[in-house]
């Protein structure tokens, strides 16, 4: 996979302590589950901009790549744009309709932890 192709490049957050909560939430999940995140991040990643149903805008600045997964269970990865990145700032399991606000407390929180 040729990363020059790519219009809009992941990154993970990173603490200040060094930590990547992202990446380590990734790998705490299974392998398929990870496969199907990773696509659908790659899909964004080559397809900037993107829409409904993947992408989905929260507003401010933030917008939510939409994974569904096996079993009926649904993820989501909330991110910010920053410096032609895709910057990855929180992920989790989605268990009601609506996106919670304490997790897009937490990406706002990081987001602003970046300087964005």
């Amino acid at each position: 996979m040729n990363a020059t192709l790519k219009r809009l490049p992941a990154r993970f957050y990173r603490s200040d302590s060094g930590r990547e909560p992202v990446r380590e939430w990734l790998k705490s999940l299974d392998a398929e589950d990870r496969r199907i995140i990773g696509e659908d991040i790659k899909d964004v990643e080559f397809s900037w901009p993107i829409g409904m149903p993947l992408v989905r805008p929260l507003g401010r600045e933030l917008w939510e790549v939409r994974s569904s997964l096996r079993h009926g269970r649904i993820a989501r990865m909330l991110f910010c744009t920053e410096q032609d990145c895709m910057l990855l700032l929180h992920g989790f399991m989605k268990k009601t309709q609506k996106t919670p606000e304490r997790e897009i407390d937490l990406a706002i929180r990081r987001k602003k932890g970046t300087g964005v």
